[in-house]
């Protein structure tokens, strides 16, 4: 069995603790990095963890569950997967953080791993997959941490929630069949939604705006029968550089509570383009705030009326 070892690295300029810390809490990084859609904390004790990663690897988005053994002292993060997705026989690795001064950290990022089967073709797609995430993951964790004070006022989050006279089986429904989504809600033109993987989706869709211009957009979704859809956002609008959410079902004694959570980071640069020379990251925030909930508010609103009528 032929291993294969690699190692990537990137100076920070930020505190080792701080990256860390960042590294530490996985809710952070679909976030943080560009290639995972979502992730699912399964179990801890102690310093180790069990983590399910969602993730896209040279265009195509893939699941795995992975270990981890966490050394808030050592600045380190040990991790090997449990559960790998094909090509991938074996893989591992450990993220580095060494401290080079008071505000100056180098991050190292190595990786293990194997294809199935020892074959060339597989290796190949896994070298080209690692050394692109690892970039781009390297690349974005130096932005995130070096931005992290100015991202405070760009990055913000917000839900909607309906109580539905219904169950959240057939709110789910509603929410995860939007390959229906053009007959059944007004804002939205045209769908194309696959799932090779079930449970792991890609949605494009065609949606119109209160001035009639259509905006395509693409998304991954990550569901979780009756219970809750996670998704990124990967074709963004001008005014956006991340936007991830999650649809939420819960019972409740008034009823099920039908909820969508929005997070969002702002890209500044477009906001004069966008909404003027005049305009703040308050406007733009209330701008995208309003477009967003405006359609998530509709949406859940046709969900309750379709749980309602199978009551």
């Amino acid at each position: 069995m032929t291993t294969r070892e690699v190692e990537h690295e990137i100076t920070i300029d930020a505190p080792a603790a701080a990256v860390y810390r960042l590294l530490a809490e996985v809710t952070n990084w679909p976030r943080i990095f560009p290639p995972t859609i979502y992730v699912d904390q399964v179990g801890e004790h102690d310093n180790h963890e069990r983590i399910r990663i969602w993730a896209t690897a040279n265009g195509e988005a893939k699941n795995w569950t992975s270990h981890r053994e966490l050394d808030p002292e050592g600045l380190r993060i040990t991790f090997r997967q449990e559960v790998t997705t094909p090509p991938v026989a074996a893989m591992g690795g450990t993220w580095i953080i060494e401290t080079l001064a008071e505000n100056s950290s180098r991050v190292r990022l190595l990786h293990d791993y194997r294809a199935i089967d020892d074959d060339p073709e597989g290796l190949a797609w896994i070298d080209e997959a690692v050394d692109k995430n690892s970039r781009s993951e390297l690349a974005a964790l130096k932005q995130n941490v070096e931005l992290a004070h100015a991202t405070e006022e760009v990055t913000f989050s917000f839900t909607d929630t309906v109580i539905v006279q219904g169950s959240p089986k057939d709110l789910f429904d509603f929410i995860n069949e939007a390959n229906l989504w053009s007959e059944r809600l007004p804002h939205v033109a045209v769908v194309r939604l696959t799932e090779d993987t079930p449970g792991l989706q890609t949605l494009e869709m065609d949606t119109r705006a209160k001035d009639g211009s259509v905006h395509t957009t693409k998304s991954y979704r990550v569901t979780f029968p009756n219970h809750k859809i996670a998704y990124k956002q990967i074709t963004l609008p001008a005014l956006m550089t991340l936007h991830t959410g999650i649809w939420t079902f819960e019972e409740t004694p008034e009823g099920t509570a039908a909820s969508s959570q929005h997070t969002v980071t702002l890209n500044t640069d477009n906001i004069a383009k966008i909404l003027g020379p005049e305009a703040t990251v308050a406007d733009a925030r209330e701008y995208v705030h309003t477009a967003l909930s405006t359609n998530s508010t509709a949406t859940l609103n046709h969900a309750k009326t379709y749980a309602e009528s199978k009551g």
